[in-house]
């Protein structure tokens, strides 16, 4: 004989399934938490690695605002002087948050981006990073003689081609750092 369904019968299934549901997913979140946080380190550790000189001793994070929000930069030395800053620079793009590692040198130029994560639309904004001639026109951009905007708006950066938003999101990024650590270098 069948079990009469009712609201009891209902309440009963559906909540051993909810707590099944959520034990294997604290499983799943238990043995995947030391992977991904060490893979995003990874990952952190490859982008300031790209955007400081070479040879550099770099120093362990320092918290700094950048563009309001809480963040943290480090600083590369060579010889006991800072040569290079590497700034996690977070700002929202088209298709949400986009977060750089910028690198800046004290006298105020870009040495390198480095795109720690985004989700711009793929084939569109997702090329800030891929796009040669977007990206290689952040080495060396001097903050000093031209303007961190895209020529759109008036200033001298190059933006993705159909993704201006995108562009525009990654240049304030850039310009968020360099107006974080301008006055670490004086």
């Amino acid at each position: 004989m069948a079990a009469k369904s009712n609201l009891t019968n209902m309440a009963l299934v559906l909540s051993a399934t909810c707590l099944i549901c959520a034990a294997i997913l604290g499983c799943v979140y238990a043995v995947t938490a030391a992977p991904i946080a060490e893979t995003n380190a990874n990952i952190q550790k490859a982008a300031i690695a790209a955007v400081l000189p070479e040879g550099v001793e770099v120093s362990e994070a320092v918290p700094i605002k950048v563009g309001g929000e809480d963040s943290e930069y480090y600083v590369g030395t060579k010889d006991g002087a800072p040569v290079a800053y590497a700034v996690k620079s977070t700002t929202s793009g088209f298709g949400g948050a986009l977060t750089l590692m910028v690198g800046l040198t004290p006298d105020g130029k870009v040495y390198n981006t480095s795109v720690l994560s985004h989700t711009e639309t793929p084939g569109l904004g997702a090329k800030c990073t891929s796009d040669p001639a977007f990206t290689a026109q952040w080495k060396g951009f001097d903050t000093g003689s031209k303007i961190l905007s895209v020529k759109k708006d008036g200033g001298d950066v190059d933006a993705i081609t159909a993704s201006t938003i995108t562009s525009r999101a990654y240049t304030l990024a850039v310009k968020n750092a360099y107006e974080a650590v301008k006055g670490l270098a004086k």
